[in-house]
């Protein structure tokens, strides 16, 4: 029961937040608004090297390891994309996993909250992963043509969540920058799919998996 008040609250924060009126102190930059000078905009780093990434990444859960990092891309001012390395060990999973994942993200509005401080309210998009070291996966003939026919190492998924940022001094090179605190909810076409098939076993809650991270523009 806990859990799923849980998923629920999280899934409807963002949301709600969305949908809330904007207050008189926040000034999301979507509608064109000034922000406040205190406030730099993280993605002003996008004049720079189309190789050279904007921020890194850690996380735990989500799907895409115990621990993850990597780095990450803003492709637009409100668009990125992360690329992330994750790893379980042997004792959670009963053999040792690597994955290799990509996010692309999505946050349609920045708020300033106060000072330093502001909040993407709602973060949507999709990743897709692949797990190296699964068990057996690379046994030929073990099973029956046909007995596993979805892929056993390849997830693609969608994500909701929201991000809180603080505003650091800008890099050396000018680049404004931000440490942000994020969660997210995801699920993934698997579990999508046991949910469809087993809706009375199931509820919506049991097949979001949660993670919680940190992103450093750099």
């Amino acid at each position: 029961m806990l859990q799923h008040i849980l998923s629920v609250a999280l899934v409807a924060a963002p949301l709600v937040a969305s949908a809330s009126p904007i207050s008189s102190v926040a000034a999301p930059d979507t509608l064109g608004v000034t922000t406040t000078a205190s406030i730099p905009r993280a993605t002003s780093g996008n004049s720079r090297p189309w190789y050279r990434p904007n921020h890194v990444v850690l996380q735990t859960g989500g799907g895409l390891g115990m621990v993850a990092g990597g780095a990450g891309f803003t492709l637009k001012d409100r668009l990125e994309l992360d690329i992330l390395v994750g790893y379980v060990p042997e004792k959670y999973a009963g053999s040792a996993l690597s994955l290799a994942s990509a996010k692309l993200l999505y946050s349609p509005w920045t708020l300033p909250i106060k000072d330093k401080w502001s909040v993407k309210p709602l973060t949507v998009g999709g990743y897709f992963s692949y797990t190296h070291g699964t068990i057996n996966d690379e046994e030929p003939n073990q099973y029956t043509k046909g007995y596993y026919w979805f892929s056993t190492d390849t997830r693609i998924g969608a994500l909701l969540g929201s991000r809180l940022s603080y505003a650091l001094p800008p890099t050396a090179s000018g680049y404004a920058r931000n440490l942000s605190a994020f969660y997210e909810l995801g699920t993934n076409d698997l579990y999508i799919l046991s949910y469809a098939q087993n809706r009375k076993s199931l509820s919506p809650a049991d097949i979001l998996v949660l993670s919680l991270g940190l992103k450093l523009d750099i």
